[in-house]
């Protein structure tokens, strides 16, 4: 089976051809990167409009890369949520038309299900029960898997998303965007414990993330001790700037590690997932195989090239679904939110009996 799959739920405008194995015989992306860095991040009207611009032409070289034809193609996969409504809305629009046009099934993917199996692309079906950690800039979640394509919500973000704080952060830095590359780059060069910031908890036992508290603090500390605003991107920065981005770094790492931590001490997973573009974060990853990978737990993330978003891992998604007769039909729609699972795990609260 061939699968063209189409993702365009933020500022990436992606196609991919994925056989039956499954292998990846192509994967295009067109970057948004210099239309949004003037403005610090994603502005929704200006990522649309881009996507419609764009979206033939990747699907034309994601088939060249290929070698295949469009009538080769047996199956479409697109992402249909969540993500902007606009940009979603151009993706779903072009697969249906080319599902009808072909006469082929479509099928529809939810994002957060894509980057689950970028991991799966690069490391085989995992040994379960997993606990899986999407970390991006519009997403920030913690599931538990016991099978394959089986979720369970363990914690989310209340606020802002990991990847979204980092952008945050390195724009109130004047140091660009996307943020998360910089800050990682610059973090290695800081003292991580040279500006204490916060890690929210909250008193009901929640694993949920919160990083506002985080950007906030680091907006008050600028302030409070005039740390000036970074040089060029791509400069030797000042000892305030390295030690900043190293504290900020500390923060967010020790955030996400302690919740998945608490998971696993509860849910015993046989490995941990971390997947999405904040998975492409070289502190994040030492840190977790430095914790799980002592204790027999296995940590799996896909290679840089699949933590960001791409349409190999929404064709990945697809192909068992495929396989199953799971199709949509051409009355689907794009969502803007929608729950990758509504089941949720209670976590004991460890401040209950204190």
């Amino acid at each position: 089976m061939l699968i063209l799959g189409i993702e365009s739920s933020c500022d990436e405008t992606a196609a991919a051809v994925l056989s039956g194995e499954p292998q990846v015989l192509s994967s295009a992306v067109a970057s948004q990167i210099d239309v949004h860095h003037a403005f610090g991040g994603v502005v929704p009207e200006l990522a649309s409009r881009e996507h419609l611009r764009n979206i033939r032409p990747v699907v034309q070289q994601a088939l060249r890369e290929a070698a295949v034809e469009l009538r080769d193609i047996e199956c479409v996969a697109v992402t249909y949520a969540p993500g902007l409504i606009g940009s979603l809305l151009v993706g779903v629009t072009y697969a249906k038309a080319l599902s009808f046009a072909l006469g082929v099934p479509l099928v529809a993917v939810h994002h957060l299900e894509g980057h689950v199996f970028a991991a799966e692309l690069e490391h085989g079906p995992f040994p379960y029960p997993a606990l899986i950690l999407i970390v991006s800039g519009g997403h920030s979640s913690l599931l538990f898997s016991e099978e394959r394509e089986k979720y369970k919500l363990v914690a989310q973000t209340r606020d802002d998303a990991a990847g979204e704080a980092y952008d945050k952060v390195a724009k109130l830095l004047g140091l660009g965007y996307p943020g998360g590359p910089i800050l990682d780059r610059l973090a290695a060069e800081g003292n991580p414990r040279a500006y204490p910031l916060p890690m929210a908890r909250f008193s009901d036992g929640s694993l949920d993330l919160s990083f506002s508290g985080i950007k906030t603090a680091v907006v008050r500390l600028v302030a409070e001790q005039q740390i000036p605003r970074a040089a060029a991107a791509d400069a030797p920065q000042p000892g305030e700037i390295l030690d900043l981005a190293a504290s900020f770094q500390y923060a967010v790492i020790g955030t996400l590690l302690d919740r998945v931590k608490r998971a696993a001490a509860h849910l015993s997973p046989r490995c941990v997932v971390l997947t999405g573009g904040v998975a492409c974060n070289r502190g994040l990853r030492a840190a977790f195989r430095e914790h799980f990978e002592p204790q027999g737990i296995r940590v799996l993330f896909p290679r840089p090239a699949w933590t960001t978003d791409n349409a190999a891992m929404i064709a990945a998604a697809a192909l068992p679904k495929a396989r199953r007769g799971e199709f949509a039909d051409l009355r689907t729609s794009a969502y803007a939110t929608v729950p990758l699972t509504r089941e949720r795990i209670p976590m004991p609260n460890p401040l209950k009996n204190n």
